[in-house]
């Protein structure tokens, strides 16, 4: 289970900001506290337990084995995301979101494959048999693919969830999620259509604070879940051993049924000689004969 959120902590980090009362979504109202100098107030406690929420779902979906996609493009974003996402060994998009990259992901996965072909070359040398301006291009994809594609390398199937900051910025990473029935744990503000997201936790993104707070604690419940999953896998293994070790009890032997002997009496062995001869069958001709005769007397 994921740890307790303090409400005490968020109100430090700020996540309480909304944005102004003019530019709201009227579907985030059950989560507006109160309007204070022409700004909206999230209800704070309202957060906490959304937090919690969230973070005891993707704690269960790291511990079935499946990946979570942190992504996050907006600039006071990108470094939180990426070194909390790390620090959890989940794949994140940080730079520009690539179209298709859920719904086209054989495509996206031919690009990685094609990153990889490149380190390849580098490696047996056939990278140095090509010319001057023809390694420059490689070079130069390379690194293109490398600040796009670079930080999903390892995700070789389709994510378990989307972890996703601003889902207004983000709104094509959403439909694509929603396309293909991914579930999509977000940070929500006041400007933002909650209805988009099935696990939705009101807060600040916009303050670097804010997002350090609610991402920093995602990724603490994904770790969690990763190491109840690794101490499963574990005492399985434990338990496999020990039963590999214990001696197993010989099998009862089957006791075989006592083969008759056979008979020493004369009269048995004379009446089994009687029965082993060929008995002659008589033929429809001879039966009817012996029947008239048997008349006839």
């Amino acid at each position: 289970m994921a740890n307790k959120v303090e409400v005490k902590e968020l109100l430090d980090a700020g996540v309480h900001f909304g944005h102004l009362t003019r530019r709201w979504n009227p579907n985030m109202a059950p989560y507006i506290y109160m309007e204070r100098n022409g700004i909206h107030i999230i209800n704070l406690y309202k957060s906490a337990a959304k937090m919690q929420e969230a973070g005891d779902a993707l704690a269960k979906i790291a511990a079935s084995g499946r990946k979570i996609l942190f992504v996050a493009t907006k600039k006071q974003a990108k470094e939180i995301v990426a070194e909390q996402a790390e620090k959890a060994n989940m794949p994140y998009i940080t730079e520009r979101w690539p179209g298709g990259m859920l719904t086209n992901f054989v495509t996206i996965r031919r690009a990685v494959k094609k990153m990889a072909s490149i380190d390849r070359m580098k490696k047996d040398g056939t990278f140095n048999t090509l010319s001057k301006k023809e390694r420059l291009q490689v070079d130069r994809l390379r690194a293109k693919l490398e600040k796009n594609l670079g930080s999903i390398s390892d995700m070789s199937r389709l994510p378990g969830a989307l972890f996703v900051v601003d889902i207004t910025r983000e709104h094509i990473a959403i439909k694509e999620a929603q396309k293909l029935n991914i579930p999509i744990f977000a940070m929500v503000d006041t400007n933002s259509d909650p209805r988009e997201v099935e696990y939705v936790i009101p807060s600040n993104d916009d303050a670097s604070k804010s997002i350090n707070k609610v991402v920093s604690y995602v990724a603490d419940s994904i770790v969690d879940g990763l190491s109840e999953r690794k101490a499963s896998k574990e005492s399985k293994k434990e338990k496999a051993e020990d039963e590999e070790k214990e001696p197993k009890a010989p099998k009862a032997a089957v006791k075989q049924p006592e083969a008759e002997a056979p008979s020493k009496d004369a009269e048995d062995k004379k009446a089994m000689q009687e029965a082993k001869k060929e008995v002659k069958l008589e033929s429809k001709k001879e039966t009817l004969d012996k029947a008239s005769s048997n008349e006839e007397e």
